[in-house]
């Protein structure tokens, strides 16, 4: 496997749609870029002052700018409907309460120039629908992802913290919701529950939608972090690996960014980690990682989480990282733990291995708090020794079926893949795996 070049951009929120052989991610402040390769990102733009979507941003939406109290874009998403046009879903939002404009905007190409069409849900001072808005129940409309499910029905999940997640069916013929009187269907979240940035994928062999979200806040120490339930329904009910229906997990009554309410629900993917002891200097590692979107290559059937992330000792600075996912045999989306270098999961022999590896766990909790590597060496028996100790097994079916390992007895079950470790500049063994209480565990081989 040849060196990655990777080529680094900042896009906040991105969300990512492939098109003319080229993948687009937009997010927040109307941030895009492009790649071929998912290794190389081109930054089209870097803040809404450098917007190339609109002709004119500030005219063309004027009236969401006057309503929204803001400056500024928020998470956006795009997808080609069937009609072959490009459909950009906008949001703006106040910030510091769930005063919010959500709307479409279309156009023949991917980089525009894009023509609004209506903003269809208000939040905040907007008594929509005739209801009187209340944040602990009532949606944010900001967040937007838009998807076809398996039957050809197009969706729009929705939703950031306030009154929770939603979903509402929507016309593919005009881009807008069905049901024009409802803020749809809620999914979780509530109570001003810090849980945003919704975006499901369907998976056909496993046939389940899995609905990603962000929980924590999504600064440096806001402890941000990805998780995932999934359903067999686009709308629902969702549920975690151990079976806790998504619906129900919301912030005590009363409170406000409670995470003590939230924090047990989901199974987590990604969190604070370094791969390097800390010694205050090094930014090798990832802090308040999330808000992601993902895609699946169907050529290839490989399957990707896109996401924006902070990194230690290095404040609010902000990249794009593109990790792969592998699933269980239980059907459960596991991260590889090294970004994404077009590595390919394959099955292997003892021999292959390796014997020395970092291993980094996770914890439920959402903190500050940053996971460390601990070493390791796995022996050729079986046997895990050094700062942890458990038992290991490769599966001779290592591209289909779970391989196993036990440390602290606690069991994870994943796969072993090859991947490129741009800190050691060579290509290194990992492990991604997951706990019975949906909780990670990667490793990553230590080569000489």
């Amino acid at each position: 496997m040849k060196k990655p070049n990777f080529e680094n951009v900042s896009v906040h929120d991105p969300s990512i749609i492939k098109t003319n052989d080229s993948y687009y991610i937009v997010g927040s402040h109307a941030m895009f870029a492009k790649s071929s390769d998912l290794i190389q990102w081109e930054q089209l733009a870097s803040s809404i002052n450098t917007d190339i979507m609109f002709e004119n941003v500030r005219e063309e939406l004027v009236e969401d700018f006057k309503y929204a109290k803001t400056n500024t874009m928020w998470a956006s998403d795009l997808v080609q409907l069937k009609d072959g046009k490009y459909y950009l879903y906008y949001c703006l939002c106040e910030g510091n309460s769930p005063l919010s404009a959500l709307g479409v905007a279309v156009s023949d190409s991917i980089e525009g120039p894009y023509k609004k069409v209506e903003t269809f849900l208000h939040s905040g001072t907007s008594p929509q629908f005739g209801k009187t808005y209340d944040a602990t129940r009532h949606p944010n409309v900001i967040d937007p992802n838009v998807f076809y499910d398996k039957d050809g029905k197009l969706w729009m999940v929705y939703g950031s913290y306030s009154g929770g997640i939603y979903i509402l069916e929507m016309d593919e013929t005009t881009g807008l919701p069905k049901e024009r009187n409802t803020y749809g269907k809620h999914l979780l979240g509530g109570n001003h529950a810090r849980i945003e940035a919704p975006y499901i994928q369907y998976h056909s062999e496993t046939d389940y939608y899995y609905l990603f979200t962000s929980f924590g806040g999504l600064t440096a120490d806001g402890g941000y972090n990805l998780r995932v339930a999934r359903s067999k329904n686009p709308d629902g009910p969702y549920e975690d690996i151990s079976g806790n229906k998504m619906d129900s997990v919301k912030g005590k009554a009363g409170t406000t960014f409670d995470d003590l309410s939230i924090q047990d629900y989901g199974n987590k993917v990604i969190g604070n980690f370094l791969y390097e002891p800390d010694d205050g200097l090094t930014n090798a590692g990832y802090v308040s990682p999330g808000h992601n979107s993902t895609y699946c290559d169907e050529k290839s059937g490989k399957y990707f989480a896109i996401f924006h992330t902070r990194f230690p000792n290095s404040g609010e600075i902000h990249e794009v990282r593109v990790h792969q996912l592998l699933f269980t045999e239980s059907g459960w989306p596991v991260m590889v733990p090294l970004r994404y270098g077009e590595e390919t999961i394959a099955d292997y022999k003892k021999n292959q291995i390796g014997l020395e590896f970092k291993a980094i766990l996770f914890e439920k909790e959402i903190s500050d708090a940053v996971s460390e590597p601990q070493m390791i060496h796995l022996t050729s028996d079986g046997k895990i020794q050094g700062e942890l100790e458990g038992n290991w097994q490769l599966s001779d079916k290592n591209t289909s079926k779970d391989s196993i390992i036990t440390i602290n007895n606690t069991t994870y079950k994943g796969r072993f893949i090859s991947a490129w470790d741009e800190y050691q500049e060579q290509q290194a063994m990992t492990f991604t795996g997951l706990s019975d209480n949906g909780l990670p565990i990667y490793l990553i081989e230590v080569r000489k």
